[in-house]
C-alpha cells in the first residue's frame, strides 16, 4: 500500500511512459532470445546431420565466440529480470518527482536503471566464461545443458540450498522492499541515481543468481524454463507469498537435484 502511494506522486502518463518502456525492453529482449533459439536449433539439426555423416563438428571457441555469448546472456538477463525491476524503476521516479519538482526525472532513471543493467552485464560476462569452459571440457551438451548428471544434480542442490542461506534472504527482503531501500540509500543526482541503480543491481543478483544458474542444467537456451524463471522471480520478489515461495522453490530445487544423483548413482 506504501508503495502503491508512492507510485501516485508519478502522473498517469508518467507512470504509462515507464511501464511502456520496461515493456518494449522486455519484448525486444524476448523477440531476440526467440530469433537466436530458432537459429540456434536450426543449427543443432546441421550439427546432427554431419555427426551422422561421421563429421565431428565440436569446435574449441574463440573470442567472438565468448562476446557473442555473453551478449546473449545480458538480453536474457535483461528479458527476465525487466518485470520485476518495474516497481523500483517507478517508485524511483516518483521519489526524484517528490523531491525535486521542476527537475526531469528521466536522466535519474535513465541512470538507475544502467547501473541496474550494468551488474547484470557483468554478471552476464562471468556466466559466458563459465558456458565457455563447460564447452571446452565437453561438460555441455549440443542443448547447452550440463551432459553430467551429477553436475545437473550438484547444480539443482546448490540452487534449492541457497534459498535457505542468510545471504538469500537479506536480498530477497530488499527486492521485496523497494521503498525502504530507496529511503536508505538515497543519492542526489544522477551520478547518485547510478550508484543506487548498482547497489540495488547487486541486491537482486545476490537475490537471484543461483536460480540463473539453473539454467545450466536444465539449458541455457530453454526459453520454457527462462520463461518460468523469470515468472517465479517475479512472484517471489514482488507476490504477497514471496518468501514462502522462495523456500519452496528451493525445497523443489534441492529434491530434484538429489532425486537426479540417485539416478546416476
Amino acid at each position: 500500500m506504501h508503495d502503491q502511494a508512492a507510485v501516485a506522486v508519478l502522473g498517469r502518463r508518467d507512470r504509462l511512459v515507464i511501464a511502456g518502456c520496461i515493456g518494449v525492453i522486455a519484448a525486444l529482449a524476448w523477440i531476440y532470445l526467440i530469433h537466436l533459439s530458432r537459429q540456434m536449433s536450426a543449427s543443432m539439426e546441421y550439427d546432427r546431420m554431419m555427426a551422422d555423416m561421421g563429421m565431428a563438428m565440436g569446435e574449441p571457441w574463440h573470442a567472438v565466440d565468448v562476446l557473442l555469448t555473453a551478449i546473449m546472456w545480458t538480453v536474457m538477463m535483461i528479458g527476465m529480470m525487466a518485470p520485476s525491476a518495474a516497481p523500483v524503476l517507478l517508485l524511483f521516479a516518483a521519489s526524484v518527482r517528490a523531491r525535486q519538482p521542476a527537475t526531469p526525472f528521466a536522466p535519474p532513471v535513465v541512470a538507475f536503471a544502467a547501473g541496474y543493467v550494468l551488474v547484470w552485464t557483468a554478471f552476464s560476462a562471468v556466466a559466458a566464461l563459465a558456458q565457455w569452459g563447460l564447452h571446452e571440457t565437453s561438460m555441455l551438451s549440443s542443448a547447452m545443458a550440463a551432459s553430467s548428471g551429477w553436475l545437473s544434480g550438484s547444480i539443482l542442490i546448490g540452487a534449492g540450498l541457497y534459498q535457505f542461506t542468510p545471504l538469500k534472504g537479506a536480498c530477497l527482503t530488499q527486492c521485496r522492499s523497494p521503498l525502504g531501500f530507496l529511503m536508505g540509500h538515497w543519492r542526489s543526482g544522477t551520478s547518485g541515481a547510478l550508484r543506487m541503480g548498482l547497489r540495488h543491481g547487486v541486491e537482486c543478483l545476490g537475490c537471484c543468481w543461483a536460480l540463473m544458474c539453473v539454467l545450466f542444467a536444465v539449458g541455457v537456451m530453454n526459453l520454457l524454463w527462462v520463461a518460468a524463471i523469470s515468472a517465479f522471480v517475479l512472484v517471489e520478489k514482488v507476490g504477497p507469498r514471496g518468501v514462502l515461495a522462495s523456500r519452496l522453490a528451493g525445497v523443489a530445487a534441492a529434491a530434484a537435484g538429489f532425486l537426479l544423483l540417485a539416478r546416476v548413482w
